[in-house]
């Protein structure tokens, strides 16, 4: 059951600090798009994200957009706008998407962190690929009463995650 449960929770992407990623020792943030860095209803990062994505080169991160969007169109437009490298069709939560940001990133798991809306599939895939997962309160739910559903059935989950904070991993 600990594959559902989330290293860290902040109410927004953005609310994820890049010094305490840095002082983690992170490299890499692999991040969910839809829902997690914009509403399904934008195209277009804000500035707001183009802010925290220099913040987060500052401190030595990279941003990387890892997103199962079936709309490539969508995710390569954003990407380019906001010029972070993203995979699309990743098939969260098999672990083969998250496997091969790693090897193109050339990053191992303890210096990588996923952050996403959706625990089914953002954090139990990173954890399925041994890295850290922080989850996000999903930015809107208008429009998708099924994604609704399923954040429903996350509750537990999400509830449990609540208190967790992100730290380094455990030595092997």
């Amino acid at each position: 059951m600990s594959r559902f449960i989330a290293d860290h929770v902040c109410p927004r992407a953005v609310d994820l600090s890049p010094a305490l990623l840095a002082d983690l020792g992170v490299s890499l943030l692999m991040a969910d798009l839809d829902n997690t860095l914009i509403p399904y209803t934008m195209s277009l990062p804000t500035d707001e994200l183009h802010a925290w994505r220099d913040s987060l080169a500052d401190h030595g991160v990279t941003l990387f957009v890892t997103s199962n969007n079936r709309h490539p169109d969508r995710v390569i437009n954003f990407c380019r706008a906001l010029d972070v490298p993203y995979i699309t069709r990743a098939r969260k939560p098999r672990r083969e998407g998250f496997d091969r940001v790693l090897d193109i990133m050339g990053v191992t798991p303890d210096r990588a962190v996923m952050i996403g809306d959706q625990i089914f599939t953002d954090v139990l895939g990173a954890h399925r690929a041994g890295i850290r997962a922080v989850l996000v309160r999903p930015i809107s739910l208008k429009r998708y009463p099924l994604r609704a559903l399923r954040y429903v059935l996350e509750g537990p989950f999400r509830r449990r995650s609540a208190g967790c904070t992100l730290s380094r991993p455990a030595a092997h």
